[in-house]
């Protein structure tokens, strides 16, 4: 499963798969969740594994007082715990609770002011967050092997759809990358980003 995604899961693959735990946001997770450190945390743990706060402070450029406190309100929330096992000293070791989130469709359509408007910061770390990847990806582009630099991909494609068929090739995406964790892994393997946008244009 995507780190972040939005509508139905994946249906179960019939081959046996190690079972992997999303979160399904509502109101109350969703305005947790929302706010851009909480969500840089949250993604920094799930990239590199266990952290302290002092360590994640270092990897972000901010103050641990900020990424302790922010990380005690993830945990509040149910998206990171203690990583029993790390570390001998005081300092506290985080995980994240989850393999990965999800925005189930009443939530991400709640009329509540609120939630919208969490939804909408949600979404916009999110976008962010892909530009940013995907700007440092270029950036560093000619350093690559060229297998790795042929391997990546930046496509575009324009489709006449109703909504209907739209959401039913978005969750045929999600369901073919979900099916390579099977494949994970291997000599040369390295961990591989993949950002799905369906963005209907706006008046047409």
């Amino acid at each position: 499963m995507p780190e972040n995604t939005e509508g139905p899961q994946p249906e179960a693959e019939e081959t046996a798969q190690p079972e992997r735990s999303i979160q399904d946001l509502d109101a109350r997770t969703l305005r947790g969740l929302a706010h851009p450190l909480r969500m840089h945390l949250l993604k920094e743990l799930r990239l590199t594994g266990p952290a302290t706060a002092s360590q994640l402070a270092d990897r972000l450029g901010e103050s641990s007082g900020a990424t302790s406190y922010h990380l005690r309100q993830l945990a509040t929330y149910g998206f990171v715990e203690d990583a029993p096992g790390h570390g001998k000293g005081r300092e506290r070791w985080w995980r994240p609770s989850h393999d990965g989130i999800r925005l189930p469709d009443d939530v991400a359509t709640d009329p509540n002011p609120e939630v919208r408007g969490a939804v909408d910061l949600f979404r916009h770390e999110v976008a962010t967050n892909h530009a940013q990847e995907t700007s440092t990806w270029i950036g560093n582009l000619h350093r690559e092997p060229a297998e790795w630099q042929l391997a990546s991909d930046l496509s575009d494609f324009k489709l006449n759809l109703t909504a209907e068929k739209t959401a039913r090739l978005v969750r045929e995406l999600h369901d073919l990358i979900e099916s390579y964790h099977a494949h994970e892994g291997g000599d040369g393997s390295r961990k591989v980003r993949f950002h799905i946008h369906a963005l209907p244009r706006t008046g047409d």
